[in-house]
């Protein structure tokens, strides 16, 4: 063999070896943020499943205003019926996904918030689980979403940097979408003593 040809198989076997390592580097990176992902649903799932024995508790120990356990059955209609898998976590359908959850927190907030106005309901202990519940539930969406954004980055580094970008735009690996704070956020709730 000539030493021209050594040097061309020696140089093909390294960066074959480095497209494969690469590759799969990102096909696990990619599995980890499908992995956060469904951490995510399974947390707003949770928070889902819990709003009907919430308003049905609110029903069953207060004469409560309609408006607003119908608005809260309807923003768990939309957040519900909003579902992305892992291979779909584009930018836009990420913040979809986003307002149709950011709509329902709203809700609960004001359900929670109008339900201050009902003593009777406050000392029920159903409602007060039901609250705690939702309280340990939202704060385990929060986990969710900053362990899901955290494995984002890390595959996001990996999809842009080079020479991984190469390897990642042969094989169609895209950078994914983050969850960012709602405009709502940006003002903090007003308490009133």
């Amino acid at each position: 063999m000539s030493k021209g040809l050594i040097i061309v198989i020696v140089i093909a076997l390294i960066f074959g070896f480095f497209g494969c390592s690469t590759y799969n580097g990102i096909v696990g990176k990619d599995a980890n943020v499908g992995e956060k992902w469904a951490q995510v649903q399974t947390q707003y799932q949770r928070r889902a499943d819990l709003v009907p024995n919430l308003v049905n508790t609110v029903k069953g120990a207060a004469n409560f205003e309609k408006s607003t356990l119908t608005a809260v059955m309807e923003a768990r209609s939309k957040a519900t019926s909003v579902q992305l898998n892992a291979d779909q976590l584009t930018p836009e359908n990420v913040q979809r996904f986003q307002q149709a959850q950011d709509q329902l927190s709203g809700t609960l907030s004001r359900l929670l918030a109008v339900s201050e106005n009902y003593p009777q309901l406050r000392a029920t202990q159903n409602f007060s689980e039901l609250q705690a519940q939702l309280e340990g539930t939202e704060n385990r969406i929060s986990v969710a979403r900053n362990d899901f954004n955290a494995a984002v980055k890390d595959y996001n580094v990996s999809v842009r940097t080079f020479p991984a970008n190469i390897f990642a735009g042969i094989f169609g690996f895209s950078p994914k979408g983050f969850f960012e704070a709602s405009q709502a956020a940006q003002n903090a709730p007003t308490v009133q003593f």
